[in-house]
């Protein structure tokens, strides 16, 4: 296949990207610093730094679009807001418009969303179906999904998946809080009875690969694994594997203290099971937190 990505240097893109190398796809990676798009992502990819730099009579037979400001970060002004939303919903709007205008379409889209999707579901068990609700983090999944929806409207079959929490040895959760666990400084947050909904990065990656062969497959998918934990669960089980204790916390009103809204999603959780992906048979290589982090850490 020759696949449009964007997003293709930040973590899960560059391993992504890799794969697909590997299995003779042709890639052109749409991004911000094109001239580093060949040393991160591989050799022999196209990179490119807008769209514009592509023709109506480019051919496509799959997009991927992972590109995102990371949400867990800097404060949430509202200019901070807007640089999210211009990350993923414009973009999006904008890589539609691209399809839109070319002469011979994908077969396939995969878009990104995230769990966030849900809002705080508490401790009910929630699927692609599950309705979606919450704040912030709600409305900018629901606008990065009806974004991506319109290219439906050109006979492109859309797969929109909500990631979880990725684990990975340089990248997704585990590169801030590694550091402070091996020092000892591990911490659950709040009372850590949220649910975790997690992946390892490399079953991640294999579920995009399995989207963009399964042509019979489309809508929603949890880009999780079957095993979600609480907080608390995911804190001791991360320690333990370290070898170091865990016996801090942060409190709930200190970290809406310091964070606000972004402190809020922090407490929220999502006990999301990957309802879809286990109905079209796919298989897991970690499906268990013990597994996944057996292979990161050691």
């Amino acid at each position: 296949m020759d696949i449009l990505i964007t997003g293709g240097t930040g973590a899960i893109g560059r391993v992504l990207c890799r794969k697909l190398k590997e299995k003779g796809h042709g890639l052109t990676v749409l991004s911000r610093r094109p001239e580093k798009v060949r040393a991160i992502c591989g050799e022999g990819i196209t990179a490119i730094s807008s769209l514009e730099d592509l023709r109506a009579a480019a051919h496509f037979h799959a997009v991927i679009n992972l590109a995102g400001e990371v949400v867990i970060g800097p404060y949430w002004t509202e200019n901070r807001k807007k640089v999210l939303w211009n990350s993923r919903v414009t973009l999006t709007e904008q890589l539609v418009e691209f399809i839109g205008r070319t002469k011979i379409k994908p077969r396939v889209m995969i878009n990104t969303s995230a769990v966030g999707y849900y809002g705080n579901g508490g401790d009910n068990i929630m699927d692609e179906e599950s309705p979606g609700s919450g704040g912030f983090a709600h409305t900018l999944c629901y606008g990065w999904e009806n974004a991506a929806s319109h290219v439906k409207g050109f006979g492109v079959r859309l797969c929109i998946m909500r990631f979880g929490l990725v684990l990975m040895p340089h990248g997704g959760i585990l590169k801030s809080m590694l550091p402070l666990f091996r020092f000892g400084l591990g911490a659950r947050i709040g009372d850590g009875q949220q649910w975790m909904p997690w992946i390892h990065y490399f079953d991640l990656v294999t579920m995009i690969e399995f989207l963009l062969e399964a042509e019979e497959l489309s809508g929603e998918f949890n880009g999780v694994s079957p095993n979600p934990v609480t907080n608390r669960e995911f804190t001791a089980s991360l320690a333990d594997h370290l070898h170091r204790p865990a016996f801090f916390f942060v409190p709930a009103s200190l970290l809406k203290l310091v964070m606000g809204e972004m402190g809020q999603m922090l407490l929220d959780g999502q006990r999301a099971i990957p309802k879809r992906f286990q109905q079209a048979g796919f298989v897991f290589q970690y499906p268990t937190l013990d597994s996944a982090l057996t292979e990161i850490i050691g």
